[in-house]
């Protein structure tokens, strides 16, 4: 019983990590977009809507890194 909670913490560790990622290289594209450009160009940073999968992004990930190295 023990090891499969174990694989089960792994594997959803894991798939935090990837969407930490995703959300990460989506905040990116989106950046790159021309309403936010135009935005970044006004105001001098990033619009909300990139800052918060940035955000969520990096948060998942390191949870899922926590996770994945928790004994």
């Amino acid at each position: 019983m023990a090891m499969a909670s174990r694989t089960t913490m792994k594997i959803i560790s894991i798939v935090l990590m990837v969407i930490g990622v995703g959300l990460v290289f989506w905040g990116y594209q989106l950046s790159g977009s021309v309403g936010s450009q135009l935005t970044q160009a006004v105001t001098g940073s990033d619009t909300d809507k990139v800052m918060v999968f940035y955000i969520s992004g990096a948060v998942n990930f390191f949870v899922g890194i926590y996770l994945f190295n928790k004994k």
